[in-house]
């Protein structure tokens, strides 16, 4: 994916891939002449409120229950000031860095539009501060995602002002003054309506979710390809991948795709190709031959919740929120279920996808189902345990994402002396999909480990599937349906591909060793893009 180096702030807004390339690759941004004068325009008629006796939420008003509270005006700038130090109550592990940097990303795209009312001073401040790569230090818990994500981006907005806590671009965290004096930036002095406009947004929910669709659509792809070649592993059929099984049958677009990921994987396998020689079986099990119905299912719930994203990103979300006609209005924008109802919606397949990996892992380590592959692919069975904890690793995984299944959405707890009675938990929601598609990509890493051993077990290897020689003993040869030995076969090209560059980093079999670093070089193989451009290298292009 090509994602830009650099990002101009516009009153039209951003796409994912802006977002992606600030938060994840630091590209630098910078605020349009035209937005820079749409937000001048905009502050003029705020500065005209702030010094009347007309009440004005967040302006000449306290927050939330205090909402009735008239605000004097010699008050009303400390009053954003105070809004930013008392709303900073984040507590719990530090959110890691990309998230804070998409959240301040999201924020600056509404502050952009002009509907926010602040100064473009305080908007090029805090464009000032992403592009010196000072992070503000942000805190697991805090926010409910309603009145959005308000105690992460005060924690933010706090550091705009020269309080708080920073890191710089190496992640080392240092005074907030020393880090905004080095990088030529003066701390703001906040006025009206200020901050409440850089705190009332679903910017930390939706940036996760930007971030867990980018890394989703590569891992389904992985996962088209682990399945594949497990499929080839347990000398497996192909046939349920046909394309004439899928669209003119059951035509659910996902499904269509990870089949026909599938079946291209499988060509010009020989083991896949023995199927019809091996075991006297009609069918593969559920795990194998219904991958693409799960991995679809995924796919399609991924194109949905990216339309919901899209419209997230095309949103000015503050309260109150200035009309193009200069009207302050108050609103209900803020509340963050559109986007809890999706983050907890795409953890449910992104857990199934993992159940149905870690089954036929399983099934490669279980010699009863294994055809012939040794125990728990063990080189010396007994003194060897080969991968069997490997599996129980897996499980774990796999048992942590469905209790992450569980929607946060569906909860509330009332806030504020129940002026905000109802919240989203889109934040929580957030953060347990983001944990779900971390462990969704070792869970495929575990799954590719087994199943590039089994297919070194069958007695070719990568390198001998190019040549024909035979490598590895061929011990791991089940017998066809007749008793009579099957002789080593060769993987497909993808399958030869993928193995010959996995072996780079990750050996194949032998007696046991320490494991984790080969699950880690798994994991660092499939986020990279390794694991995918190998295949892309064999001639394959995946949808």
């Amino acid at each position: 994916m090509s994602l830009p180096e650099s990002v101009t702030l516009s009153t039209s807004g951003l796409t994912a891939d802006d977002v992606i390339a600030v938060a994840r690759h630091d590209a630098r941004i910078e605020l349009a002449a035209e937005a820079r004068e749409r937000i001048a325009a905009v502050r003029a008629g705020i500065d005209e409120l702030a010094a009347s006796e007309t009440p004005a939420y967040g302006i000449s008003t306290g927050f939330g229950a205090l909402a009735n509270t008239s605000i004097p005006v010699e008050k009303r700038a400390l009053l954003q000031k105070s809004l930013i130090r008392s709303h900073a109550a984040g507590t719990g592990p530090v959110v890691e860095r990309e998230v804070v940097r998409a959240l301040m990303m999201l924020r600056l795209k509404t502050l952009a539009s002009g509907h926010t009312g602040v100064r473009p001073e305080t908007v090029e401040a805090f464009v000032g501060l992403l592009n010196a790569g000072i992070t503000p230090v942000v805190h697991e818990y805090g926010s409910l995602g309603c009145s959005g994500d308000l105690a992460p981006l005060s924690h933010c907005a706090l550091v705009l002002m020269g309080e708080g806590r920073a890191t710089d671009r190496d992640g080392v965290e240092r005074p907030v003054p020393e880090l905004l004096e080095e990088a030529g930036l003066a701390p703001v002095e906040l006025e009206e309506k200020e901050g409440l406009a850089l705190i009332n947004g679903t910017d930390g929910m939706l940036g996760q979710l930007i971030m867990a669709l980018a890394d989703l659509r590569e891992l389904v792809k992985t996962a088209d390809v682990t399945a594949a070649l497990v499929v080839e592993a347990l000398r497996g059929t192909d046939g349920p991948f046909a394309p004439e099984l899928h669209a003119p049958l059951r035509p659910h677009p996902g499904q269509v795709d990870s089949a026909a990921n599938m079946y291209a994987v499988l060509q010009g396998s020989e083991l896949v190709a023995s199927h019809k020689k091996a075991f006297g079986r009609v069918q593969d099990a559920y795990s194998l031959r219904c991958a693409p119905q799960v991995a679809g299912g995924l796919r399609d719930t991924i194109d949905y919740v990216t339309q919901v994203a899209a419209r997230e990103l095309a949103a000015a979300v503050d309260n109150p929120v200035v009309l193009d006609s200069g009207e302050v209005r108050s609103n209900g924008n803020f509340h963050g279920a559109p986007v809890a109802y999706v983050l907890d919606f795409l953890a449910i397949p992104v857990a199934d996808l993992a159940s149905m990996s870690e089954r036929r892992t399983d099934r490669l380590l279980d010699p009863a189902r294994s055809h012939g592959l040794p125990p728990f692919l063990a080189a010396d069975p007994g003194t060897d345990s080969g991968l069997m904890i490997a599996q129980y690793t897996q499980a774990g995984l796999v048992a942590e994402m469905k209790r992450l299944a569980v929607p946060a959405s569906v909860d509330s707890i009332p806030s504020s002396a129940m002026q905000e009675d109802h919240v989203s938990l889109g934040w929580h929601a957030a953060r347990k999909l983001r944990t779900s598609v971390d462990n969704l990509r070792r869970v495929l890493a575990i799954e590719l480990l087994a199943a590039a051993r089994a297919i070194d077990f069958r007695g070719v290897d990568a390198g001998a599937a190019r040549d024909g020689s035979d490598a590895l003993p061929q011990s791991g040869n089940a017998g066809s349906a007749d008793g009579t030995p099957l002789p080593s076969a060769a993987p497909g090209p993808v399958a030869a591909s993928v193995m010959t560059a996995l072996r780079e980093s990750v050996p194949g079999p032998g007696p046991d060793r320490f494991l984790a670093p080969d699950i880690a070089g798994c994991e660092a193989f499939i986020a990279s893009g390794a694991l995918l451009e190998a295949v892309r290298a064999a001639g394959v292009e995946l949808r």
